[in-house]
């Protein structure tokens, strides 16, 4: 598998405008405004949003790209899950301010807003994550209701540090690279956490909307292909696990200086026991194909 990198520090890879070069030069993620958080394995910023395989589009590889236009994501989810627009506030100082302002504030947890909650694990070590907890606190302060939200994107493969290089000495030349998409993270991690998270939140009583997961578009196709290729849509209830899939805007293209904008290109609420059973029940190959295999390892007798 190879491909090349396809946004760098926010902007076109190939982009050659002054603010392109200056996030670049000072390591700087346009998202967040701060340094960029992605490193290569020798500490190096990495600086890459989204890579471009050889035989598909691009596809985002760093979650902060999903929080572009100051964390739309998070306005968009909790106006679907609480049905009006609420200002969004750090989760540990919502209940004051709702009291205080007399209105309604959707509390927000995760990483830079509030911390992350953990949710327990009931055997051997260790805790699962929730990206964000949105939270609607009422003008009394009283917690009416909340959702969850995992934000997803995918894990890269080979190395890509030839094309970063390249792009850090002129920003003009594409260099191809070994570098790919870590796609088998769909059956071995994101998935089964999917039913475990969704499993635990259908027990919560103000947990009315279930758990909504946001990803890059390419993503969900994948997870719909390892579920054999569909799931059944439900209305958003308690046990519900929605896919929201962002990408990039159609018919646009990087610009000099201008950061594509992200749209929802697709909507999918389930159960979580569709998601299971759908897991649960894998498409095997046909019989004997390690002995077709190695027969076919062996060679010619």
């Amino acid at each position: 598998m190879a491909g090349h990198i396809y946004e760098f520090y926010g902007y076109g890879a190939t982009d050659g405008s002054r603010k392109a070069k200056e996030a670049a030069a000072s390591a700087v993620c346009p998202f967040l405004g701060t340094t960029c958080e992605k490193t290569l394995s020798d500490g190096i910023v990495s600086g890459v949003c989204a890579i471009r395989p050889v035989k598909s589009g691009p596809v985002i590889c760093c979650p902060i790209r999903l929080y572009a236009d100051n964390y739309r994501v998070l306005n968009e989810i909790a106006r679907r899950a609480f049905g009006s627009d609420h200002d969004l506030v750090r989760g540990p100082q919502a209940r004051a301010r709702a009291v205080r302002e007399s209105r309604p504030l959707v509390a927000v947890f995760g990483q830079r807003w509030g911390g992350e909650l953990r949710l327990p694990r009931k055997t051997g070590h260790g805790n699962y994550f929730v990206d964000w907890i949105l939270a609607l606190v009422s003008e009394t302060g009283e917690l009416q209701q909340f959702v969850a939200v995992e934000v997803q994107t995918m894990d890269t493969t080979g190395n890509y540090r030839s094309g970063r290089t390249a792009l850090m000495d002129g920003r003009r030349e594409m260099v191809h690279t070994s570098v790919g998409i870590n796609w088998e993270n769909v059956s071995k991690r994101i998935v089964p956490q999917l039913v475990y998270k969704g499993q635990v939140l259908q027990r919560e009583q103000l947990c009315q909307r279930g758990l909504f997961f946001v990803c890059p578009e390419p993503v969900l196709k994948h997870i719909l292909e390892r579920l054999g290729g569909t799931l059944p849509r439900f209305p958003e209830r308690k046990a519900s696990i929605t896919f929201l899939a962002y990408d990039y805007a159609p018919d646009t293209r990087h610009c000099d200086g201008e950061i594509l904008p992200l749209t929802v290109v697709d909507t999918l609420p389930t159960s979580v026991e569709k998601l299971k059973e759908s897991f649960n029940n894998v498409t095997l190959e046909h019989s004997n194909v390690y002995q077709a295999a190695i027969e076919a390892a062996l060679g010619a007798r």
